[in-house]
Order: C-alpha cells, then sequence, then structure tokens
C-alpha cells in the first residue's frame, strides 16, 4: 500500500517519500504468515503473493540490518549484495517493517504475524494501563505476565500445530525471555553461541522434516551499531562476518529450501551536540505537563498529565514540529501508524502515547538522567525514515 494512500486528514505529518508501514501488504508482519501459508497452515493470509511456496522455510533475521546500510556496503556484503534487486542480479527487495522502528515491536509483529495495534507492542518502553508504570517490552521490566500483555499464537505454534517441523536457532539466552515466549515460540528452541552454530543447526532443522518452518537471529549487528556507530569499523565487522554466515547457511540448505534473510530496523547515527540530541531532562518547555516519557530517542511516546493533553501536544509541535513528526494518539492511530486504521486492540489503546513524535531529522530525544544508556548510544533507530524503516528481503533457494 503506498503511503500517501495512509496519509488522511487530520494527520498532516510526512511527507511522500515515509516509508509508513505496509502492514497486511508487504511489511516484516506478513512474512512469516505468507510462508506458513504455502505450507498449508491454515488461516493465514498470503500477503506477499510474489514468494512461491515452499515445503521448507527459513529466515535468518539479522538484527539491526537495514536495507539502505546494506546497499551502502557491497564490499563489506558482497554475498548479500548479490541478492539484491534485479539491477543487481539477485530478486531481493526492501520491506517495511513496523512502528516504531525497534526490535521488540518487530520481533512481535514478525513471529505474530500481527501489526503492533494488534499484538500490544508498540514501543521500547510504554505505559501499563494497569499500572501506570513504564512497561520496557525489550527488557520486559517491571515484570507482567508474558500472555496478559501480549495473548495471541506466534505463527510458529500454529505452523507446529498444523505438523509443520518448527525450530528456533538463537542464542541460549533468549530461550527463556518473555519476549521469546510471546512473539517467537512455538515447536523447538535450539541455543547455539556462535553464529556458525547457528547456521550449521539450521540447516539440520530444516532437513528435519518434510515440512519444516526454521527461524535463526544474529544480534551484534545492532549491538555494534548501538555502541560504536554504522559508520565504524567494528559495526563494518559485524557485517562481513553475518555476510559470510548467510552464505554459509545458504550452501547447507537441504533441498525445496526456501532461504529469506531480512532484518528488524534499520539505524542512524546521531551526532553529540546539541542541536542532534535534545535533552529531555534538561528542557523545561518539553517537560511541561509530561507525566511519562516513554519510547526512545527517535520514537517518543508521550504520557500527559490528565488535562494537559492538548498544551502538551501544542508545545511538542511548536518545539519540534520542522523536525519530528508529532500527533496525537488519535491522530498516530487513524493515520496508520501503529495497524491500519481501524485494527486497534481495546487493551493496547492506552499504551500509546497520549502525544507521539517520530524524527525526521537527524536527530534524538534522549533522557540523560532517566536513561543513560539509551542516551550515550551512537546509532539510534525507532522512526519512518527510510534507512530506520526499508529492510531487506533477500531470498535464495535450494
Amino acid at each position: 500500500m503506498a503511503a500517501e494512500a495512509l496519509w488522511q486528514d487530520p494527520v498532516p505529518l510526512a511527507p511522500d517519500s515515509a516509508p509508513l508501514p505496509e502492514y497486511g501488504a508487504g511489511s516484516l508482519a506478513d512474512l512469516l504468515p505468507t510462508l506458513a501459508a504455502g505450507q498449508g497452515v491454515p488461516d493465514l493470509t498470503v500477503a506477499i503473493p510474489e514468494l512461491t511456496p515452499a515445503d521448507r522455510n527459513c529466515v535468518f533475521l539479522i538484527d539491526g540490518l537495514g536495507w539502505e546500510q546494506l546497499r551502502a556496503h557491497p564490499d563489506e556484503a558482497p554475498y548479500l549484495n548479490s541478492l539484491l534487486g534485479t539491477s543487481r542480479g539477485g530478486t531481493g527487495r526492501p520491506l517495511t517493517t513496523c512502528f516504531p522502528a525497534t526490535t521488540a515491536t518487530s520481533l512481535a509483529s514478525f513471529g505474530t504475524g500481527l501489526a503492533p495495534a494488534a499484538h500490544g507492542l508498540p514501543g521500547y518502553t510504554v505505559r501499563d494501563p494497569a499500572t501506570g508504570a513504564l512497561m520496557n517490552q525489550l527488557r520486559w521490566k517491571p515484570w507482567t505476565e508474558p500472555k496478559a500483555w501480549q495473548p495471541y499464537p506466534t505463527v510458529f505454534q500454529l505452523a507446529a500445530e498444523a505438523g509443520v517441523h518448527t525450530a528456533q536457532v538463537s542464542s541460549p539466552t533468549f530461550e527463556t525471555t518473555p519476549l521469546t515466549k510471546i512473539a517467537l515460540s512455538g515447536g523447538s528452541f535450539h541455543g547455539r553461541l556462535t553464529g556458525e552454530e547457528r547456521m550449521d543447526l539450521a540447516a539440520e532443522q530444516l532437513a528435519a522434516g518434510d515440512r519444516s518452518l526454521v527461524y535463526t537471529y544474529y544480534s551484534e549487528v545492532d549491538g555494534k551499531g548501538h555502541r560504536f556507530g554504522v559508520d565504524s569499523d567494528a559495526w563494518r565487522g559485524q557485517l562481513m562476518y553475518v555476510d559470510r554466515l548467510a552464505q554459509r547457511l545458504a550452501e547447507r540448505l537441504p533441498p525445496r529450501t526456501a532461504l529469506y534473510v531480512t532484518a528488524d530496523h534499520g539505524m542512524i547515527d546521531i551526532p553529540f551536540d546539541e542541536e542532534s540530541r535534545i535533552d529531555f531532562d534538561e528542557d523545561w518547555e518539553l517537560r511541561a505537563g509530561v507525566a511519562l516519557l516513554g519510547g526512545e530517542g527517535r520514537a517518543r511516546h508521550v504520557y500527559a498529565v490528565p488535562g494537559a493533553e492538548a498544551d502538551v501536544l501544542a508545545v511538542w509541535r511548536e518545539v519540534l514540529g520542522e523536525r519530528f513528526w508529532v500527533a496525537s494518539r488519535e491522530e498516530a492511530i487513524a493515520g496508520g501508524w501503529f495497524g491500519r486504521p481501524g485494527a486497534m486492540d481495546e487493551r493496547v489503546y492506552g499504551r500509546i502515547g497520549d502525544v507521539v513524535a517520530a524524527a525526521h531529522d537527524d536527530v534524538v530525544i534522549t533522557a540523560s538522567v532517566q536513561e543513560p544508556h539509551e542516551s550515550a548510544m551512537v546509532g539510534m533507530h525507532g522512526s519512518m525514515t527510510p534507512v530506520e524503516q526499508l529492510v531487506p528481503l533477500l531470498e535464495v533457494r535450494s
């Protein structure tokens, strides 16, 4: 779905170039349902019809590897670049991820096949309406019952129930995390420390069933990007490494297999200066009337003191309007930020900020006191710019 088709009054916020998530028509949330439907799993929709069904499907998700970063580094990732669009001899294309373009939201959408408006993880940190406290949905703090927070089954669970051999191959660290339980569980989990071990075991798991759905994951492209930036030698070294991992897995695919390489979001480096980093904790105008600051630097959920919602919206628009898209909760929902209009689950509504602010310039809203670790990061993500929103969809068939 074209971005301009979704931007209707009263949301005069995004230019035509903003790749609003294409929920239901080509977003990260549509990948697994399309693959599993092609394997005969019932009650799932083929939303990416150009993907030819395969008996065995594998998804290798590289955390933090955006489409634009990949295209900009052909020397560091020659194999992955060989799988890009027809101009480079491949069949790859970009998908939009979700909003915010952040790991917890994206993995929940990927694993459940649902938009954030339904699965209910609409940001890095969001308010829990039941307690009034901020909930970190990546680290799952404070503790919240996972199935109460996200009650829908994952695509992996639906596939396993339909007789598809289903497996996740990832770091042992993630085996018992709440995010894994609510987004990626189903079938068997196999923890392996090294990337090479994961690729080899993923290939073995694909061969273990006549119909197989296997997921494997690597996180350190994102980790090095946050710490050192996507313009660093450390980040480029990780890109070179995952390029070799993808080729290793592709060379080990059993017959009748389709491998898809994708990501959860892209990333942008933000300079350390006052123009690029607006410190909420030091800005009295932005703090006025705000009870809680959620989200992350480039995609903020702002929770107002009761009765101050309109004033907070007005001030945030006045202060940030030339550098951020700033919307009320109702405008963001109606504009399709979190899912197609009309798709909002009632339990999710109060988790979204009274005001939602998404950066379109090279700028972040930090919180040096409340979020010292996040505020010190070089690489950031979360918003709807192409560099953050577009992720690769690269295909290899055995």
